[in-house]
């Protein structure tokens, strides 16, 4: 005879198993009715505190607990006419972490959104931005800043500029930050100013080494404007808050004082404004003395070469920060954006302080190894920067930069 298997049993055991599955059910929805929660996340004892003060949980609370589902489970699984076996399964799913209403993966915080390695932090705790404001060590931090400065100027300096930088330094509405190149900066500790100054020693480092490293824009985001100057500068005919109040009037977001040298002081910047350029050869500022907008140094920051010390090259470049992305438009773009104010004018002494931190080599001046090394980055600047335009232009549009018309 065929094997033939006899279907009802097997009907009949299924029904079993369902009535089982629905009481075992039901007395967990008895638990969570009486607030017998078997997650520790759900029940909410009473705390006390230890010796310490440190709060912890009643163990009489827990004891209770232990016994009242205990109860409930035996009194409700009798009335259900479940076996023992079945009450063991159901109390031991009770104190499982399984039983918890909330799985473990429901309590990580993972935000994409949050800056890069910061995503497992909640988004109201992160600070993304810093500043350069000194507090206090005491007191409540609220009340550490009398006013907050709403400027940033930066000098490289050493100490032979001492007294220059000295008759510069006037205002209560700037920062000030020092860049020591020659490593001797407790020697400036006679200046009263020189305490609320922020000082950052590294022999022999350009200011756009540190600039890099020390001026990051989310470090310096308080700031509206950021000088980021030569120390060699004379400031007696300079008004840094007239300066600002002329650059934001116009909208000019990279910009730098007019300069006369010591052989010819221009009479005619008094006069002028702010003194533009039509043409893309012409739209730059010097990086002896520029000021960037907080919104401008953000990109500048950017295309600063971390290798790439002096800078030089830099200054052709800057228009890149301030113009639209649709040419023809560009050119009048940037001439908007950046100019030079000849109303608030400087003198350039040019000292050549920097180059004496070079270093003697094959019977050259330590000036001039200075000078071969800031040629030699202008070169690797301009080839860098037509690599990086060409290589997307290419790759992302499928444009040449050289056989196209509105580049």
């Amino acid at each position: 005879m065929p094997n033939v298997r006899c279907a009802q049993p097997r009907r009949f055991m299924h029904g079993i198993e369902l009535v089982t599955l629905r009481s075992r059910a039901l007395l967990h929805q008895l638990g969570y009715l009486f607030s017998f929660s078997f997650c520790d996340s759900e029940i909410a004892p009473r705390r006390s505190c230890n010796r310490m003060g440190t709060p912890t949980r009643s163990s009489n609370t827990r004891r209770g607990n232990e016994m009242m589902r205990l109860l409930v489970t035996t009194i409700a699984g009798v009335v259900l006419g479940l076996s023992t076996q079945d009450l063991l399964y159901v109390l031991s799913s009770f104190r499982s972490p399984r039983g918890c209403s909330h799985r473990h993966s429901d309590t990580k915080i993972w935000v994409p959104s949050n800056p890069r390695g910061a995503e497992r932090l909640p988004p109201d705790i992160v600070a993304s931005e810093s500043d350069l404001y000194p507090r206090r060590l005491w007191g409540l931090p609220r009340e550490d800043l009398i006013i907050k400065p709403r400027y940033l100027v930066c000098f490289t300096v050493g100490y032979e500029q001492k007294n220059n930088i000295h008759a510069a330094v006037k205002k209560e509405n700037f920062t000030f930050m020092l860049f020591h190149y020659d490593g001797r900066t407790s020697e400036w500790d006679d200046l009263e100013w020189s305490t609320r100054a922020i000082h950052v020693s590294a022999r022999k480092q350009t200011k756009w080494w540190y600039a890099k490293r020390f001026l990051h824009p989310d470090i310096v985001a308080p700031y509206d404007y950021i000088f980021i100057w030569d120390e060699d500068l004379g400031l007696e005919n300079f008004d840094a808050e007239e300066y600002i109040k002329l650059v934001r009037q116009h909208g000019v977001d990279i910009s730098q004082p007019g300069v006369a040298s010591n052989r010819k002081q221009r009479k005619d910047l008094a006069g002028a404004l702010i003194r533009t350029c039509h043409h893309v050869q012409c739209i730059f500022v010097e990086i002896m003395a520029p000021v960037f907008s907080r919104e401008a140094w953000r990109c500048v920051w950017y295309m600063i070469q971390n290798d790439l010390v002096h800078g030089w090259g830099l200054d052709l470049a800057l228009r890149k920060c301030v113009e639209v992305s649709n040419p023809p438009y560009a050119v009048r773009q940037a001439h908007e954006k950046i100019g030079v104010v000849d109303s608030q004018w400087i003198m350039h002494h040019t000292v050549p302080s920097l180059g004496n931190q070079g270093q003697a080599e094959k019977g050259k001046a330590p000036w001039e190894g200075v000078r071969e090394r800031c040629k030699k980055e202008w070169t690797m600047f301009k080839e860098r920067m037509a690599a990086a335009e060409k290589d997307y232009y290419y790759k992302a549009k499928g444009i040449d930069p050289l056989n196209s018309t509105s580049h």
